[in-house]
Parts: C-alpha cells; sequence; structure tokens
C-alpha cells in the first residue's frame, strides 16, 4: 500500500539533522506494514496530481494554524473533501488532524487555555489510556459532522476522531519519541507564549515510555481495511 505523506510543515534543522524531517519520523512509526511512502511538500504547493496518486494520505504536523490565511490550506481544504468525498482513507497528526476537521466543517481555535507540551494521558474508547506526546495549543473545538470522538482528556475534549472509515485523525505526535520532543523543548524554551512549566514537564518525561506502536497499529488497521473506493 502506497501511503502519501503530506509535509503541511517541516522539523526545524537541528531536529531534522539529528531525526530527519517527518516523512522519516512516519516511515520509521510505520515500519513493518508493508507500506511504501511518497512525500509531497505541500506546504510549499507541491501537490500531487490526484487523490488517487496515492492509497491513502497522511497529513503531518505543522507550525502555522489550520485558520491562517497561507496559500497551501484552502486548497489542502479541497484535497481532503475530494479524497473523503471519494474514500480515499486519511489520517491527520496535529495540524493534520485539526484541517481534516476544519475541511469538513468543524471550528479549529487557539485553545484558552494554552499549551499541551510532552507526555500526556489520553483515554480511548475502549477504556485504556496511552501516553503519547503532545505539542500544541490549537484544538477541534467544534466537531464536523460525521466525526466520533475516540479520545480525549480534561485538556483535550476532542483528542482524536474517526470518521467511518473515511478519515482517522489524533491531536498528539505518535511519530515524535523522547529524545525529539526533549530537543523540542531545549531549542524552543523561552520562545514564543510557551511556559516554562510545560517546557520543563516535557524534558523531564522525555526518558519515560510512550504508547506509540499502540498508535501506529491503529493508523496502520485504518489505513489498511477494506473499503469501497469511489470515483465520482
Amino acid at each position: 500500500m502506497n501511503i502519501g505523506i503530506l509535509e503541511c510543515g517541516h522539523t526545524m534543522p537541528e531536529i531534522k539533522e539529528r531525526h530527519g524531517d517527518f516523512p522519516e519520523m512516519f516511515a520509521r512509526l510505520l515500519d513493518g506494514n508493508d507500506f511504501t511512502f511518497e512525500a509531497y511538500d505541500v506546504e510549499n504547493m507541491a501537490f500531487p496530481d490526484s487523490v488517487h496518486t496515492c492509497d491513502g494520505w497522511l497529513l503531518t504536523g505543522s507550525k502555522h494554524g489550520a485558520y491562517d490565511n497561507l496559500p497551501f490550506i484552502a486548497p489542502l481544504e479541497d484535497f481532503i473533501k475530494d479524497a473523503y468525498a471519494k474514500a480515499v482513507p486519511l489520517v491527520g497528526i496535529c495540524f493534520g488532524h485539526q484541517l481534516i476537521a476544519q475541511a469538513l466543517g468543524g471550528r479549529v481555535e487557539k485553545f484558552k487555555d494554552g499549551w499541551a507540551l510532552g507526555l500526556t494521558d489520553y483515554v480511548f474508547e475502549d477504556g485504556q489510556t496511552l501516553r503519547l506526546n503532545a505539542w500544541h495549543q490549537d484544538q477541534v473545538l467544534d466537531l464536523p459532522e460525521g466525526a466520533t470522538v475516540i479520545a480525549s482528556n480534561d485538556f483535550c475534549k476532542n483528542a482524536a476522531l474517526l470518521y467511518g472509515d473515511r478519515a482517522y485523525s489524533i491531536q498528539p505526535h505518535p511519530e515524535f519519541k523522547g529524545d525529539i520532543i526533549s530537543n523540542y523543548a531545549r531549542i524552543r524554551r523561552g520562545s514564543l507564549d510557551y511556559p516554562d512549566g510545560g517546557m520543563d514537564h516535557a524534558q523531564a518525561c522525555a526518558d519515560q515510555p510512550d504508547d506509540n506502536p499502540a498508535i501506529a497499529a491503529q493508523i496502520a488497521a485504518f489505513f489498511k481495511q477494506p473499503r469501497e473506493a469511489k470515483n465520482g
């Protein structure tokens, strides 16, 4: 199965040098599932020819807001709507999670209570609690039609969404291991409005185990499930 990685943003140069950019991170996360990958730098307007160019699409994180007036966002929303209508599976991570929701009629805003940073507990619909690395302030506040909440916590109500067999999205970063989060916190500390306490937490928890493999399994199962393509 060929998965197209839609790069909605890029990691910082120091992170890229040590850990690769988002396509390399997701290839590592999803290794062992017989996937091949093609990357498209949609942030810089490099779009696929068609939603059928790949068998499924994964939208990455980004430093941008889904609500920003940037050249790539409107055409990417159109691409999401087209893929959704034609049952080409979509997976969204962080910004990708937010943009899928926004494109399909949901509402994304900068959350009034600030940032989620570092290892965070999320309660899934089956009752299990998974620990995943967060790095976000924006959130999906209103759901689009067809979305079901499958994970949440007290800080992030709509932390993971499922749209039948059409789309799966999650707010935290299963592609981020603790060393990546620790480096983000070290590099970004003191910039923007990042709280020192959140940065302290991110670095203090960086060597603790995460549940990234469980999310990798969910993503792989979502992509691989049988579905009827719609070409109209």
